[in-house]
């Protein structure tokens, strides 16, 4: 098959989530023979932090200036794939869905890797520029990183006729154990971009934890943190860390935090691809708690679960043969069902189901 793509980026995993997800997507389609073509528009704080030039298998990443540039080549490149996608946060989302929706794409789809975040703008009467004006009606296909509710929200409020979770993974050929890194080491890490809205929580399950463990050292890695966090002696930070440097950090880490954004964990059913990348690497997670959480792993013997300061304390107390009896059944459970390849399958199952005629009701 052959897939277009337009999507916010894959060449730089800098404040994002997307690029890594779509790097381990098209590193599994790739190997069953499948290729990509993946358009993105060429910012200046993505080429400032620009990771990735080339995809493999003969896919193919255009850079562009302004949409002027890429419109011939999108539709020449449309005429003949097999499927096309439209994702949230595509800087020319709308010009992007016009040209998609007017191919004869044999199954157009949009995926929603926000999906959280675009209904709350919507409930607060909002439109976000990467949707099209008109809704979701005309795609055959409406992914979401989000499932539960959220499916239901994406037909009621957007129009979507067909929709299908497509959850956050890990490619283990990049995210596996690996040697401890001195600079990395830490009692408990926390990877994420700076966001306000998830500040209280970080406060409460990193920041107060340290406190009351002073002996104990936590590790933050991340971009866009501002300089009135409040910092303890005791923590430290890494500023952004490329892909490539995850498994060094999460394999330095006795146990690794998860947050989740305020809107993502208020819908529920939304797994951050850090708790898979964690996972992966073999470092036990503390998440916070948030509905469907237990689908993805269960809680108390693949994952731990805090809601305050107390329980991060307790989990940095328990024993080491408790954090890595978690650790190793969190590892098998990725690997069997959170990875790129289970998600390519289950994306091209997606795709495939959605060429056929719906069934009236």
């Amino acid at each position: 098959m052959k897939l277009v793509v337009f999507g916010l980026t894959i060449s730089s995993s800098w404040g994002n989530g997307h690029a890594t997800l779509w790097r381990g997507l098209v590193n599994s389609l790739a190997r069953r023979g499948h290729r990509v073509v993946f358009f993105e528009r060429d910012v200046p704080y993505y080429a400032a932090h620009r990771d990735l030039s080339e995809l493999p298998g003969g896919s193919l990443l255009h850079l562009y200036r302004a949409w002027d540039e890429a419109y011939p080549i999108a539709r020449r490149e449309l005429a003949d794939c097999d499927a096309a996608l439209l994702t949230s946060y595509c800087a020319d989302g709308r010009d992007a869905s016009q040209v998609l929706l007017e191919s004869r794409a044999p199954v157009r789809c949009f995926y929603d890797l926000d999906t959280p975040v675009t209904l709350a703008a919507l409930g607060e009467g909002r439109r976000p520029d990467y949707l099209p004006q008109e809704g979701l009606g005309a795609f055959d296909l409406v992914l979401s990183y989000t499932g539960g509710a959220a499916l239901d929200e994406l037909k009621a409020r957007l129009g979507a006729r067909r929709v299908a979770p497509l959850y956050g993974h890990v490619d283990p050929a990049v995210h596996r154990p690996v040697p401890a890194q001195r600079h990395y080491l830490a009692d408990l890490s926390y990877l994420g971009t700076w966001a306000a809205d998830r500040q209280p929580s970080v406060e409460a399950l990193l920041v107060e934890p340290a406190r009351g463990r002073p002996e104990r050292r936590f590790v933050i890695g991340g971009a866009q943190y501002p300089t009135d966090f409040p910092w303890a002696e005791n923590i430290y930070f890494v500023r952004h860390l490329p892909p490539s440097e995850h498994p060094a950090f999460f394999s330095s880490s006795r146990l690794t935090l998860n947050v989740t954004r305020r809107a993502m964990a208020a819908m529920g059913w939304c797994p951050s691809g850090r708790l898979f990348e964690a996972a992966a690497c073999g470092c036990p997670v503390i998440s916070d708690d948030w509905e469907g959480l237990d689908a993805f792993f269960e809680p108390g013997s693949e994952i731990l679960v805090a809601k305050g300061r107390d329980d991060v304390i307790a989990a940095l107390d328990l024993s080491d043969a408790t954090v890595k009896r978690i650790a190793e059944a969190a590892r098998e459970r990725t690997l069997a069902q959170h990875t790129s390849d289970r998600r390519a399958e289950e994306l091209l199952a997606a795709l495939e189901a959605a060429r056929a005629p719906m069934m009236e009701v």
